[in-house]
């Protein structure tokens, strides 16, 4: 049955894995002669299949493979695990280390010098000769673990340390010619090796690479190990049946640490079953599922991995014991005291409690704009550091806080969407009745979707109230100090809005008069007073102070008596709480 496979790769690599497996006769898979970087000394051998890297990844670049046969099911080319979920943005909790295997290390070989490789038979090695006598050549380590250079013989290279290798043939050469000639050897390529990866993984097989290349190489050709079922903490290497040594890959992640193993043909990695488990969230850099070897961890081990915000204060522990639940509350600094186990859940909060708030001063003022205050101070505290410019009205002071428009946003929302209800569920007697209340609705929407994008001032009335100084303050208000102003601005349905010189003996009336009048019927429209310190008035025959503003609100004339009295409310709504007059 043919496969198709997404494969992360570059243009310039679909060729390369057009055809990952070959099949030998009477359909035997064979692997495909490696493409690969030098492993152990990073110089590429001359003219041999070492010398070239695979081409890097690209991300989100599907790439179609060839058919390939069943019994090919191992081949590495196949391997292109998926990248596992963001744990910030996933509703599902993920596992510490599954982030690990996306195919990076199987993609890249190790090409760096390690100086504690030990040479093994059929590594390659650069050996260049001058002087009297010269000789330029890459020889392979012969079946008894030598290389062989004429005029010299046979030189014991097997087992020598990849650091040592040049004084091992140097000290041979010299022992044929003194003086006169010059000697110099490197390792030019590791010898290809095919390891079993076994175990907890996602794709079990035999995978082939260099005897150089780490454990997370083989590890991420077969797949990584199974999130689900698998285990970081223990990841052998078998030789012979016998252990050879031991990973646990959560050093590799936290610090950097892992063991360079020279490894063999017929190595043997097993990834064990996954061992205990508890997921942290909240206030940690890593939000993870952490895996631990006992059915018990301390607190402060387990946010060592988790790696709590400077912000952080306390943990809360969910336990289920048995049918119930449990929940423990402690502070971080009692963390090293705290026992967490297995399937518990925890939570790092930030628990602040403010000692101080930030107040900002606008307006006429010309002291400092913004104050600190400690926590529970009320206005009187703010304005008596006050230094009012000699225009300011601090009588009429205004407060905004942004709780006061948040909730204001809320309020307006409820009503939209109620009239957006009643907008598209009213019925209809006949097609033509249909179409006109189609039309209504269509403009209804515009009305709301304009609405929606008006945002409240968040506006404290404090006119109304006797004690008004002794106001709580919030952290973030804003108090603005008006300006004395001889103006009167009139704006809404009137015939010619504009900014009028105060009169003390005119009322609202009159001044709406001398901008022109109303555009509607004069019994239809709505008439409010706003006033400096938030106060209104909604007489007609009100006093009109300096620097108030009269608005007058259009009349909202619908076939639906409850659509008529949704948009009305909301007009209101937004000319009082955001200073903004519109309608349909």
């Amino acid at each position: 049955m043919a496969l198709v496979v997404l494969c992360c790769r570059s243009p310039a690599s679909a060729q390369a894995v057009a055809d990952p497996l070959q099949t030998g006769p009477r359909g035997v898979t064979q692997m495909p002669p490696l493409q690969r970087g030098t492993a152990a000394s990073g110089m590429p051998a001359s003219g041999s299949a070492f010398g070239t890297q695979a081409p890097p990844l690209t991300v989100n670049e599907p790439v179609t493979v060839a058919p390939v046969p069943a019994n090919a099911a191992s081949a590495p080319a196949l391997m292109s695990a998926p990248l596992p979920p963001n744990p910030l943005t996933s509703a599902q909790p993920v596992m510490f280390g599954s982030q690990i295997f996306t195919g990076r290390f199987g993609a890249v070989p190790f090409s760096g010098f390690n100086p504690n490789y030990q040479i093994a038979v059929g590594d390659r090695v650069s050996v260049r000769m001058w002087g009297a006598f010269i000789f330029d050549a890459t020889q392979p380590v012969d079946a008894q673990g030598n290389l062989f250079i004429p005029n010299v013989g046979p030189i014991r290279v097997l087992g020598v340390r990849n650091g040592d290798l040049n004084r091992q043939v140097e000290a041979q050469v010299k022992k044929v010619f003194k003086s006169t000639v010059g000697v110099y050897a490197s390792l030019a390529a590791a010898q290809p090796v095919k390891v079993y990866v076994t175990g907890f993984v996602r794709a079990p097989g035999l995978y082939g690479g260099l005897s150089s290349d780490s454990v997370l190489y083989y590890l991420d050709q077969a797949g990584g190990i199974d999130p689900d079922r698998g285990s970081y903490l223990e990841v052998d290497v078998l030789r012979a049946g016998k252990l050879r040594a031991k990973f646990n890959l959560y050093r590799f992640l936290l610090d950097g640490q892992i063991e360079h193993l020279q490894l063999q043909d017929g190595d043997t990695v097993v990834a064990y079953p996954r061992k205990h488990t508890a997921l942290v969230s909240g206030e940690v850099l890593n939000p993870y599922i952490f895996e631990f070897d006992n059915g018990r961890i301390k607190g402060s081990e387990l946010l060592a991995m988790a790696r709590p915000r400077p912000s952080s204060t306390h943990l809360s522990i969910v336990r289920k014991v048995g049918t119930e639940r449990r929940s423990e509350y402690h502070p971080l600094s009692a963390a090293a005291d705290v026992v967490i186990e297995d399937g518990d859940e925890v939570t790092v909060t930030s628990d602040k409690y403010p000692g101080t708030i930030l107040v900002r001063i606008e307006g006429a003022h010309l002291g400092e704009r913004t104050l600190v205050l400690p926590y529970g101070a009320r206005l009187s505290d703010a304005l008596a550091r006050l230094k009012p410019a000699p225009q300011a009205r601090p009588e009429a002071a205004q407060l905004f806080r942004k709780s006061v428009a948040s909730r204001q946003k809320e309020l307006l929302e409820s009503s939209l969407r109620s009239l957006e209800t009643y907008a598209l569920t009213a019925r209809s007697a006949t097609s033509e009745e249909a179409a006109l209340r189609t039309r209504e609705a269509e403009l209804i929407l515009q009305f709301i979707q304009r609405a929606r994008t008006v945002q409240p001032r968040g506006q404290v009335v404090l006119a109304q109230a006797p004690d008004a100084a002794s106001t709580l303050l919030e952290d973030g208000d804003v108090i603005r100090i008006p300006e004395q102003s001889n103006l009167v601005l009139v704006s809404g349905e009137v015939l010619f809005p504009n900014a009028l010189v105060h009169e003390p003996k005119l009322t609202a009336e009159d001044y709406v008069r001398r901008a022109g009048g109303f555009n509607q019927a004069k019994g239809n429209a709505k008439l409010i007073v706003l006033r400096q310190d938030g106060s209104i008035s909604d007489s007609r025959d009100a006093a009109v102070l300096p620097g108030d503003e009269i608005m007058v609100l259009p009349k909202i004339e619908t076939k639906n008596v409850e659509i008529t009295r949704g948009i009305t409310q909301i007009v209101y709504q937004i000319a009082v709480a955001a200073k903004v007059l519109f309608g349909l």
